[in-house]
């Protein structure tokens, strides 16, 4: 039974994850608490193992929606690699942090983070305006299939500030910083939705690289987990991919908010 829950949870997050640009974790640290908490697993964890564990398995969900998203041409690699400079370190740091947290104030600081996580998802599919809030220092154009030319671009210190935050909150979460990412450049910086969906994956798999192997070191990963994480992770992050090309994520968006929000909630009564 144990094995069957964490292969559909991580079905279920990879497919998720992918989609919509967040790398799954806002919903498999708390499931993975959640089934501690219930005596479903064999083994005890820590809010620092679950985070541990989290990172580990949306490495695995990103290498398979990146891989996918670079064969469509999706990803921008240059503008991925500069958020990943500024992201990269924090996210250690953010990995170290973890491990001093108080386990209540985990809860109540994870559940608040999932409420604005779904304040930011309110606001991913919002029409972004004809100029952007922030003066340009790089500007791109993207050609769509139809040929239409669609132009973004980002502020250098203001893109490198948000992603070093999102950095250190995605390693002491392990929630991989997608939720801050996707709608930094869809908002901010006018990115097309499935251009910056697909650059937070790539971002998510550079930075998380990093925070997993923090986690490895510190011993807060129990890689019997993983495994049986892994495969759905995998395998769902290459549905969510393929879906996101076919058909609208907004209902998805949706009923995904309305998950963290039923999450986050839960999270913060135990904290409290």
């Amino acid at each position: 039974m144990e094995w069957f829950i964490l292969l559909f949870i991580g079905l279920f997050t990879g497919a998720f994850g992918s989609l919509v640009g967040l790398g799954g974790g806002i919903i498999m640290v708390p499931s993975l608490l959640y089934l501690n908490s219930s005596g479903l697993l064999s083994d005890t964890i820590q809010p620092e193992d679950a985070v541990g564990i989290s990172l580990v398995v949306i490495v695995i969900s990103a290498i398979s929606s990146s891989v996918y998203y670079y064969k469509e041409g999706k990803i921008d690699v240059k503008s991925g690699l500069f958020f990943f400079s500024a992201s990269g370190v924090t996210t250690i740091l953010g990995s170290i942090a973890t491990s001093y947290i108080n386990i209540k104030a985990f809860y109540i600081f994870f559940g608040l983070l999932m409420i604005f996580i779904t304040f930011l998802l309110s606001k991913k599919n919002t029409k972004p305006s004809q100029e952007s809030k922030f003066p340009w220092d790089v500007q791109k154009v993207f050609i769509n299939a139809d040929g239409s030319e669609v132009e973004y671009g980002y502020n250098k210190k203001v893109a490198f500030l948000i992603t070093a935050f999102a950095g250190f909150i995605g390693g002491v979460f392990g929630i991989g910083g997608g939720a801050i990412f996707v709608p930094m450049m869809v908002i901010l910086f006018r990115f097309p939705p499935h251009i910056a969906t697909a650059t937070s994956m790539f971002i998510i798999l550079l930075s998380t690289s990093i925070g997993s192997m923090t986690h490895i070191i510190l011993g807060n990963v129990k890689f019997m987990y993983v495994l049986m994480l892994a495969p759905g992770a995998y395998i769902g992050g290459k549905i969510g991919s393929n879906i996101a090309k076919k058909i609208s994520s907004q209902g998805l968006i949706k009923l995904l908010r309305i998950v963290i929000i039923l999450v986050a909630i839960q999270m913060i009564y135990k904290g409290l």
